[in-house]
């Protein structure tokens, strides 16, 4: 028989690394709530062309796409903000703005595989639909920073810009969209000097001196950007939009490290402010989003000002990994309940749901070992109690309860027993 393995790029996530995602998405549900976001779930499969309509050619490049049986081309998600839009476009086209969502879910991208980038990822992505005011732009870094906060993750700071600072000098130049795009990209990549070759001198002195902005007060850097902009009216006021903006952030504990002038996102839709999150010790984005105003109008829809951010679970777990930082569970008691005949199994498993429905972690023997194998799996499992159904304690209405951490053992009355574990 052939030894099978998972595709490459794809990964069986075991019980620690399954239970550290699902704490990081159960801290993006409660974030969610707090800031009055409902859950939605969307297809993986997508209309390729759906998918396809507005974003990148490197990620047009990575989509994992193929004929259904109906002879349609259709791809997996490679992210989430399209299929959200083609929702608001048409099924919540009558809902009240703003619309705010969450979406949470396996994305697809063939990337070839390395730290931190796989070819399944999970991300959670946050869109508020309606409005184009800066307190919306604001939102989602404030959102961010407080998700990051939830998790446990120290020393975040954000990265941020504004696409309207560069396409406002490169439509004021008349460089048309196509250009446009592939300047954008390599800007994206940092490949600077291959990006100036494809305009002309005057833009290209802008662009090149917008590059040395550098500071540490990111307000100080937005008057440097200003300054470089004189002429060019609409890259001016992208700079006082994002200026706007981070003043309502600036009260909060986010840090915002560094404005770039140049900095460019990957996905074609951006319009406005764009931002990455990133800690000192790993060199890769653990987030990132923006403003799409343009997108839902693409896809069928009313004229819609949108901003959305997506976070990277494995990496976000990745980042809490090389921070010590786990899964709060030590406050849950685990308990392994053993019958010591096989006489008893009904009553201990009566009393195992017992403690269940009080909350309680519980395990129960299922192999039909002796007591004493029992108590070794229920150590080696790092148990913290184990509950041994016995006949003669039951006349009284108790069992025995061990505690393996300090090595002792009392008799006590069933009715009590979800209590004292708690306690």
């Amino acid at each position: 028989m052939p030894e099978f393995k998972s595709v490459r790029g794809m990964r069986d996530l075991l019980v620690e690394e399954t239970k550290q995602l699902n704490f990081i998405i159960e801290k993006a549900r409660e974030t969610a709530k707090s800031y009055a976001y409902g859950e939605v779930t969307t297809p993986i499969v997508e209309s390729n062309e759906l998918l396809c309509a507005k974003t990148s050619d490197e990620i047009r490049n990575r989509m994992f796409t193929f004929k259904d049986l109906g002879d349609r081309t259709v791809s997996l998600r490679p992210e989430f903000t399209a299929s959200i839009a083609r929702l608001v476009s048409n099924v919540l086209k009558k809902s009240p703005r703003p619309i705010r969502v969450l979406s949470v879910g396996s994305v697809y991208r063939y990337d070839e595989p390395q730290r931190g980038r796989y070819r399944e990822f999970w991300q959670s992505n946050f869109e508020l639909i309606g409005s184009n005011k800066p307190e919306a732009d604001a939102e989602l870094i404030l959102l961010t920073n407080n998700f990051l906060n939830k998790i446990g993750l120290k020393n975040h700071f954000f990265k941020v810009g504004h696409m309207g600072i560069l396409k406002g000098v490169l439509n004021q130049e008349g460089i048309i969209e196509k250009t446009q795009t592939k300047i954008l990209q390599l800007m994206d990549k940092k490949e600077y000097a291959k990006a100036f070759d494809l305009i002309d001198d005057n833009s290209r002195s802008v662009l090149e001196s917008l590059v040395k902005i550098t500071g540490k007060n990111v307000f100080d850097t937005i008057e440097k950007i200003k300054n470089q902009l004189d002429g060019y009216e609409k890259a001016k006021n992208a700079a006082d939009n994002l200026k706007n903006i981070l003043e309502l952030v600036a009260e909060s504990d986010s840090q915002l490290k560094s404005i770039d002038p140049v900095f460019s996102r990957g996905l074609e839709y951006y319009t406005g402010l764009i931002f990455e999150v990133q800690i000192p010790e790993f060199d890769i984005s653990l987030g990132g989003g923006g403003r799409y105003d343009q997108l839902i109008e693409l896809f069928g829809g009313l004229s819609t000002p949108a901003v959305g951010v997506a976070h990277g679970i494995d990496r976000l777990n990745i980042a809490l990994q090389i921070q010590g930082i786990h899964a709060d569970d030590q406050n849950i008691k685990k308990v392994f309940v053993i019958p010591v005949t096989t006489d008893l199994r009904i009553r201990a498993l009566e009393i195992s749901e017992k403690l269940r429905n009080s909350g309680i972690f519980v395990e129960f023997e299922v192999m039909g070992r002796k007591v004493g194998k029992a108590l070794q799996y229920a150590n080696k499992i790092n148990m913290d109690y184990v509950v041994l159904v016995g006949e003669s304690e039951l006349k009284t209405g108790s069992v025995a309860l061990r505690d393996l951490a300090k090595h002792e053992q009392i008799t006590i009355k069933i009715e009590n027993l979800a209590k004292k574990i708690r306690e």
